[in-house]
This record gives C-alpha cells, sequence and structure tokens, in this order.
C-alpha cells in the first residue's frame, strides 16, 4: 500500500508538471493534449515514471466523467448567436460527416489490414469525431485565427460530433459482441438517443436557468457546486432513460448559456477551470495506460490510417457534406477538410473495445492513440501555414476583460444613467431574468438615494437609478426595458446623461 503523502505527492507532481506544460505549449506550437499525454507515458511503466497502471475499466470511467463536463463547458461557452447562422452546416457536418469518414476508413482498414469488416469499422468509428480545441490552441500559439464561417463551424462541428462517434462505437461493439442481432434495429436506436439527448439537454438547460436565479443561495461558492450536480443530473437521467447522455450536455451548456443568470461570467470561468482539470487527469490516465513500446509494431497500420483519414475520408466527407450550401468559398472547404483533428474522445473510445472483450482490441488502442498522436503533431503543426496560403486567416483579437474585472479608470467607457420606471418590463424583475447582452453592464444602482451593488439576483424596483455601461443596441434594449411603453409624460421620462470616469 502507497502511503498517501506519496501517492498526493505523485499526483501533484504531474498536476504541476501538466500546467507549466500548457505555457511550454505556446512556444512550441504544440496542443497541450500532446504535452499531458507525453507526462503521462513518461510517468507509466514504460517510462522513468514506473508507474504501473493497466486499468482500462478506471480509465473509461474517468474519460466518461471529463467527458461530460467538457461537453458542457463547451456548449456553455459557445455563442448561440455566432453559431446559429452555420447550424445546419455544423448539425450535417456531426452526423453525416462522422458516418461517411467511418465508412472510408473503415473499408479502407478492411481490404487492407487484416481485420474483419466490424472490427475495421470499429476502428474507424472511434476515430471519426474531430476537436477543435487542438486547431485553436495551435492558432493561438502562432496568434492567428480563421475568417469567415469557419471558427464558429469548427467549434459547433467538434462539439456536437462526439455523441454521433459514441453511438456508432458503442452500436458496433454490440454487434461484434452478439448484443444486438440485427444492424436494423440502430436506426430506431439512434433516433431514440439523439431526440431524447436534445429534448433533455434543452430542457435541463433551460431549467438550469431557472434553478440558479431562483435559488438565491447563500454562499457564492456553493453555485458551482449546484451547477456541477445539475450537469451530472443531465447526463444521468437522459442516459438512464435510453438517450445520449453526451449529446444533452452539450445542448444543456448551450441552452444555459444562450440565457441570463446569475454570476454568469464567473461560473463559466469556473467549468472552464473544471474542464481543464478533467482534460488534464484524462489525458495522463490514457498516457498512463498506454504502453510506448507497443506503438512502434502498428507504426505501419497507423501511418496508412491517418494517410486514409487525412487525405481522403475528412475532404470526401466535408465536400459531400458542403454540396447543398453552393455559397461557401471553396477555400474554406478545402480548410475545414484539413484541420479535422483527432483528440481525447478516441482514445477514451479506444477503451471500450477492451472492457467489452473484442478480439483485436489491443491493437485498436495501440492503433487509435498512434493515429491521435500522429494526426496532431503532423497535420496539426501544418494548419497555421495552410491557412495562410488559402488566405482565411486573419488575426487573433484578444477578448477584454469581463465587467467582473473592473478596468482602471483610463479604460472606463462612459456611464449612462437611466431610471426604472413603476410599471416597465424591468419593474420587479430580477437583473439575470432581463437576459441583458454581454456587453451591457449594471455598475451602481441607487435606490432611494443608497447606492446598491447589484447581482443577477437583485430585483429591480420602480424609481431605481442604474449607472449603465453599455452602448448602440443593447443600450436601447436596455432602455425599452425600464421604460413604460406607453408614451410617459415629461416627468417621467428617463433620465440620459453621461457620467465621466472622474465623477
Amino acid at each position: 500500500m502507497i502511503p498517501l503523502e506519496y501517492l498526493l505527492l505523485g499526483v501533484a507532481v504531474m498536476l504541476l508538471l501538466s500546467v507549466v506544460s500548457s505555457k511550454a505549449s505556446t512556444q512550441l506550437g504544440v496542443p497541450t493534449l500532446v504535452l499531458f499525454l507525453l507526462i503521462g507515458m513518461l510517468a507509466g511503466s514504460d517510462g522513468p515514471g514506473g508507474i504501473e497502471f493497466n486499468n482500462p475499466w478506471l480509465a473509461q470511467y474517468l474519460g466518461t466523467v471529463a467527458l461530460i463536463f467538457i461537453l458542457f463547458s463547451g456548449g456553455l461557452d459557445t455563442k448561440w448567436k455566432e453559431i446559429k447562422p452555420v447550424l445546419w452546416r455544423g448539425v450535417i457536418l456531426s452526423t453525416i460527416g462522422v458516418m461517411l469518414t467511418a465508412i472510408i476508413v473503415g473499408y479502407a482498414a478492411y481490404y487492407v489490414l487484416d481485420f474483419s469488416l466490424l472490427e475495421a469499422m470499429l476502428l474507424a468509428a472511434i476515430i471519426s469525431s474531430t476537436d477543435a480545441a487542438a486547431v485553436f490552441s495551435i492558432l493561438r500559439s502562432k496568434q492567428i485565427s480563421l475568417k469567415g464561417d469557419l471558427r464558429p463551424l469548427l467549434e459547433l462541428e467538434s462539439g456536437s460530433n462526439d455523441p454521433m462517434a459514441i453511438f456508432l462505437t458503442t452500436s458496433l461493439i454490440a454487434l461484434i459482441t452478439g448484443a444486438i442481432a440485427s444492424p436494423t434495429t440502430l436506426i430506431s436506436m439512434f433516433a431514440q438517443q439523439m431526440a431524447l439527448g436534445a429534448v433533455f439537454g434543452y430542457m435541463m438547460g433551460r431549467g438550469m436557468a431557472v434553478i440558479v436565479n431562483r435559488i438565491r443561495l447563500d454562499y457564492r461558492g456553493l453555485y458551482p457546486l449546484l451547477t456541477i450536480s445539475l450537469v451530472l443530473l443531465t447526463y444521468a437521467l437522459t442516459a438512464a432513460l435510453g438517450g445520449n447522455g453526451f449529446l444533452a450536455v452539450y445542448i444543456a451548456g448551450l441552452s444555459l448559456g444562450s440565457h441570463s443568470f446569475i454570476h454568469k461570467r464567473s461560473l463559466i470561468d469556473d467549468h472552464d477551470s473544471m474542464a481543464w482539470l478533467m482534460q488534464i487527469v484524462m489525458f495522463l490516465t490514457l498516457g498512463l495506460l498506454v504502453f510506448p513500446s507497443k506503438l512502434i509494431p502498428v507504426a505501419g497500420i497507423g501511418l496508412f490510417i491517418c494517410f486514409v483519414l487525412m487525405f481522403l475520408a475528412r475532404p470526401m466527407a466535408v465536400l459531400i457534406c458542403l454540396l447543398p450550401f453552393r455559397k461557401m468559398p471553396i477555400k474554406e472547404r478545402v480548410m475545414l477538410s484539413w484541420v479535422g483533428l483527432r483528440g481525447s474522445v478516441p482514445i477514451i473510445l479506444a477503451t471500450f473495445p477492451l472492457i467489452s472483450g473484442v478480439q483485436k482490441a489491443d491493437m485498436i488502442f495501440n492503433v487509435v492513440f498512434f493515429v491521435v498522436l500522429t494526426s496532431v503533431l503532423v497535420q496539426g503543426s501544418s494548419i497555421p501555414f495552410f491557412a495562410r496560403r488559402l488566405g482565411v486567416d486573419a488575426p487573433l483579437v484578444s477578448l477584454p476583460e469581463p465587467p467582473e474585472a473592473v478596468p482602471g479608470r483610463e479604460e472606463w467607457e462612459p456611464l449612462v444613467k437611466l431610471k426604472v420606471l413603476s410599471g416597465s418590463s424591468a419593474d420587479g424583475k430580477q437583473i439575470a431574468d432581463l437576459n441583458l447582452p454581454d456587453d451591457t453592464w449594471i455598475a451602481v444602482l441607487r435606490r432611494e438615494g443608497h447606492p446598491i451593488r447589484p447581482g443577477g439576483s437583485t430585483v429591480l424596483k420602480g424609481g431605481d437609478r442604474l449607472s449603465v455601461q453599455s452602448s448602440g443596441p443593447s443600450l436601447d434594449l436596455l432602455r425599452s426595458l425600464v421604460e413604460k411603453k406607453e408614451i410617459a409624460s415629461d416627468d417621467n421620462q428617463p433620465e440620459q446623461y453621461v457620467v465621466q470616469p472622474d465623477e
């Protein structure tokens, strides 16, 4: 039995190395997931760390929990206004595109490798989903972004295509092991899982917004725990009722993020930190699980699969899926075909055959691990070059500080004062219920001459005077909420004048 202090020391060292390596990844232009995996591999039994770990069951459980929070955080951080114009393209790529990729790679593996058709399709299904996080980390390291609809389309596709890959993987395993007798059964199963996942995800996301806004907890630190419990409830309830839990948590995050709720910005940051912790734990565990010495014998197979995936399957799937969208420039289609990097999900899915007792599960796991590393290192390193050559690169714009972090005086925008009138849309409502745009911040609220620091749970009342930081359409929206709908008399007209920072 390892003493607790030594166990904690090992965990602390690996966690510290993982966090520090994220800084190195920026300098090297290599996604952090590769460095996390390498740290796990070095700490494993084949590396200098010498830690023996051969428990695919534990790796799968940790990977499943990690995926729940990673997908929820991705949905929560996704801006609905940005992905709405590319919604149908993203949905088609994340469903039909994943299926076409799996079919093309599967048949190539069947005709060239010593695999049965179902085994070849299983290998292809495992590596069929993409990971845009790897793409964006490489682009950030080079201080570039992508033009047009490429960024939101990649964001939507990668966030929503994992459930499809998971469904294909589990279905093929069921066919191989005999748990499902007929492939036609998968059609109704697919419809049920996706429909229930979408419906429950949307309903739970809306319910989360209501619960967070209404519960009014006494301690700010309990709100992250509340949302964590609701995320786990969303996955477990959906999966227990026969739906796709992974799709449900992603849509729940997307639905919740499109509404205003108490402590929104800080909760988004909390779940982003949670997602990073889950990624580190997941990658370290998967790195410990793999034996680097077993990757060399499958290098030839891995390179062949990579070649088919990068130069045949992904481009064909993208071009076929985007045929109905004729207005999309050809340069963007080519770029989208090239940036289909594999990420953490394929490695997690590669543990499923190990647990299910599939005959060639060990080879499948090692091939998938090799494909992911090769895809990220070889294909990923060329993304900035292709973006510049195709002319789809754009300068990376740094996001401004959120309003919760009050800027210095030299960065202040002029404040506008508004008065909440009795009977207006805002009278008697919480600030969170107003669903204000992200660029609108109520800095100070004065009630009966006394200043109040407003929060999402603050209920506005007639006569309240608001000092607001906003502009343009967002300011017009807020003004319409605090004014009466009918024409007000001159005495009831809201105050509108600029307040300079030194006032």
